[in-house]
């Protein structure tokens, strides 16, 4: 008999009901649930996606409630309030922690021992809510975040250097937002590493280059909200990659959004960094070796957090 794969998804939004296509497409679950506020959405993508599966893999999906959690291996959530015309972020923060506080208070009523992998923005600080909240051991909690930021900004080298971005080995780190940074230190292309990229005319990039491709990476999210409304495919390929390290225990290392204890002097934040990531959740937090300026970018961004969260009332 198959090892059970029981993955949960609390959102059927764009995200939530992309990310169930694609467990579709990978067949990394025979059991798939999607629990949403509104039943009927949830309801009707379950529906969709059992037409499918003659095309498809072998799997139990179904729209849910929160009892429906018990026994599963991962839960995703992609939940949460979309930010109101005139609405400041830290309204938004708001609204989000007391979505989160009633959804994972329903979760725990039935599953305390899921992997519990968190898509909603912002994705650092509800990542840093939902340890504070749960009370769960923080292996246990990821968020998404900056492995789409990273799979941005090698895709934008590939169009740069006219080379299979699976070829290149380049991370952003920190916050998942606007104080995130790639480590151009740690740049390498199939071996090359950024120190002996400019001796390669077709990998050389220039400082003015580095800057701008950052500038798009940061960006990107911007750009396809205006030209479309939303975001969802790559993310929704981001969080499989994620399941697909956690079911498989792989021990990927993949740049994640997890609880920082004592990281290059930086405390109780979460920020992405790249992490073994494996069945029980976060293996081990990648102490990378960075440059003295890029930790104090580093340093930057978890103060950026820390500011916001320091305004964000908490449930007793």
């Amino acid at each position: 008999m198959a090892e059970k794969r029981k993955i949960v998804v609390v959102g059927s939004g764009f995200v939530g009901s992309t990310f169930a296509y694609t467990i579709l497409l990978k067949g990394l679950a025979n059991e798939l649930v999607i629990i949403d506020k509104n039943v009927d959405k949830a309801e009707g993508d379950a529906l969709d996606l059992n037409h499918g599966l003659l095309l498809a893999q072998p799997m139990n999906i179904y729209a849910g409630d929160y009892s429906d959690t018990k026994d599963a291996d991962i839960i995703v959530i992609t939940a949460g309030a979309a930010q109101k015309p005139g609405e400041t972020r830290l309204d938004l923060m708001q609204r989000n922690v007391e979505i989160y506080q009633e959804i994972l208070s329903s979760i725990l009523t039935y599953n305390q021992e899921a992997i519990f992998l968190i898509a909603t923005n912002p994705v650092d600080i509800l990542t840093y809510i939902t340890i504070k909240l749960t009370g769960l051991p923080k292996e246990q909690i990821i968020g998404s975040g900056t492995l789409l930021d990273s799979a941005r900004l090698r895709y934008l080298i590939s169009q740069k250097t006219d080379i299979d971005p699976r070829s290149i080995h380049g991370v952003m780190i920190g916050e998942h937002g606007d104080t995130e940074f790639p480590v151009w230190s740690l740049l390498n292309i199939s071996g090359i590493t950024d120190q002996h990229l400019s001796e390669h005319v077709r990998c050389n990039i220039s400082s003015e280059e580095k800057q701008e491709l950052y500038q798009q990476t940061k960006n990107a999210a911007y750009q396809i909200i205006e030209k479309k409304g939303a975001t969802y495919y790559a993310i929704a390929l981001s969080l499989a990659r994620i399941c697909e390290a956690i079911l498989g225990n792989q021990k990927s290392i993949l740049p994640v959004s997890v609880y920082l204890e004592n990281y290059k002097g930086i405390d109780d934040v979460c920020l992405g960094i790249p992490t073994i990531i494996g069945r029980k959740g976060i293996d081990e937090i990648v102490n990378l070796p960075l440059t003295e300026e890029e930790e104090k970018q580093l340093k930057h961004s978890a103060e950026q957090l820390k500011s916001f969260i320091k305004q964000i009332r908490l449930p007793d």
